[in-house]
């Protein structure tokens, strides 16, 4: 006998959850944080996800007329250079499944003049409502981890994609090297949870952070992932001695 998605349990962090409370549980910790979601991240990166999100931008090649997917997009920042970027004749699609992101992303487009070519969309990404190949380039920043169904999530960035079309997922990966790896533990569950107890009254939501990051797959394993899912030609490149890593794939 299969289990179910009712029978099944997932990780939250380090805990153990059924299948379908996980997706309302992060939804929980996004709203918590949503406000000052940005000065987090400059604060916990000390500004390096600035410096990550710019190099996804150079390695998605977008161009003008073209139609992007920004899913888990939060509060817009890759959206916001993209719109740039495709220009008046393109699209760009800010998708997120947490509505307090979402309304924060949203404002952050229309105060960046970038009303006229972009939209939001309160989505699942493991069920994308968007036609078939309609997307010239997908992308998914710090956001894949948080997702239960990951397999299905990355079918379905696939089916939405053109043929021709890429997936750029960037993500909180596994150090390469073990001194590297201890201090970025020390630093992550000693100084997050404290971050996030002063700025967001939050500490729980960020202690989930560097929980949610140790259990996600690994490089190699995520590159396996997405090529058992239909991905051609997927690689990835470490950044932050793998602290950080960026998976591209395409469509054929």
């Amino acid at each position: 006998m299969t289990d179910t998605n009712d029978d099944k349990v997932t990780h939250f962090g380090y805990q153990q959850v059924p299948w379908r409370e996980k997706q309302q549980k992060v939804a929980g910790v996004f709203r918590s944080v949503a406000g000052k979601y940005d000065v987090m991240n400059d604060l916990i990166s000390m500004g390096s996800h600035r410096v990550l999100k710019r190099m996804t931008i150079e390695l998605a090649g977008v161009r003008p007329g073209q139609r992007v997917l920004d899913l888990a997009g939060g509060t817009g920042d890759l959206a916001i250079k993209f719109s740039r970027l495709v220009g008046d004749s393109g699209e760009v699609v800010l998708a997120d499944i947490n509505e307090a992101m979402l309304s924060v992303g949203r404002d952050r487009l229309f105060d960046a003049g970038c009303g006229h070519n972009t939209r939001v969309a309160q989505v699942n990404g493991e069920c994308l409502p968007f036609a078939d190949n309609s997307f010239d380039c997908v992308t998914i920043a710090f956001g894949l981890r948080n997702i239960t169904d990951k397999d299905a999530a990355l079918r379905s960035m696939l089916r939405v994609l053109k043929p021709g079309g890429r997936l750029l997922i960037l993500e909180f990966s596994h150090p390469v090297h073990k001194p590297l790896s201890k201090l970025y533990d020390l630093y992550s569950f000693a100084v997050w949870p404290r971050l996030g107890k002063l700025v967001v009254n939050d500490s729980e939501s960020y202690r989930y952070l560097a929980e949610s990051i140790r259990m996600h797959p690994d490089q190699d394993t995520l590159k396996g992932m997405m090529e058992q899912a239909g991905y051609a030609r997927a690689e990835y490149f470490n950044m932050l001695g793998g602290i950080v890593a960026l998976h591209r794939g395409f469509k054929v």
